[in-house]
């Protein structure tokens, strides 16, 4: 018997789902910021002349990218919540789910980030950071004038990829139990016996939010090249 469609239930639970629409909006905000100002820092540590600082870097960038992200957000959610608790100062009722996927997605965000940017470096000749450096600049400010603003124009279409990508694993949360966008619609399917209609009206936003992103970062590609995605790994 074939199964009929009930799309006349999606409007009454749009409010439930703009609530999970906004956690996972802002875990993708957050993680997106924060993981590449992180991820900035990691770059310029791997590439310093300090092998502790480099070390460091190389081992965190190594951690993270090794363990799959639902294992990081288990040990921030179970491991490390009364930390979380204490070094932040949380006020007592904070959902410790949302504060657990805040930290986890932007530490875990920041080890892909560090090595886009790092990546973008290195496609920088060297001749330019020799010439600054004729010039009277200091190796900070050489970097800072010269090499990452160059870096960052041609790593733009790898950040936004790497955006999208984060977008869709933000519904990796229900691994926590934190009711995101997929999350909500999910459960309020098999609350109403609409499980089809609304993961497939959820897939459908995923869908359009994702293509359009990607049409983003083609035309950024053709505008100003950069770098592939194989110079990361």
């Amino acid at each position: 018997m074939p199964y009929s469609f009930h799309w006349n239930v999606i409007p009454k639970d749009l409010p439930e789902l703009v609530r999970g629409l906004h956690i996972t909006l802002e875990i993708t905000a957050v993680a997106l910021v924060a993981g590449f100002l992180l991820g900035m820092l990691l770059a310029l540590f791997r590439l310093s002349r300090s092998w502790w600082l480099s070390a460091f870097a190389r081992g965190y960038v190594t951690a993270f990218r090794a363990v799959p992200l639902p294992v990081v957000l288990l040990v921030f959610f179970l491991v490390v919540p009364q930390l979380l608790v204490t070094f932040l100062h949380l006020p007592p009722g904070t959902d410790i789910r949302r504060v657990s996927a805040l930290i986890a997605f932007s530490l875990f965000e920041a080890a892909y980030y560090a090595e886009i940017i790092r990546a973008g470096v290195n496609s920088v000749p060297g001749g330019q950071i020799n010439a600054a450096l004729a010039l009277g600049m200091t190796p900070l400010q050489s970097m800072r004038l010269i090499v990452l603003p160059q870096a960052l124009r041609a790593t733009v279409p790898l950040l936004l990829t790497q955006a999208i990508i984060l977008f869709q694993d933000t519904s990796l949360v229900y691994v926590i139990g934190l009711g995101d966008f997929f999350t909500i619609a999910s459960n309020v399917g098999a609350r109403d016996g609409t499980t089809v209609e609304l993961i497939l009206f959820a897939g459908a936003c995923y869908f359009c939010v994702c293509t359009a992103m990607s049409a983003v970062v083609r035309r950024l590609q053709v505008r100003f090249g950069g770098i592939s995605g194989s110079e990361t790994i």
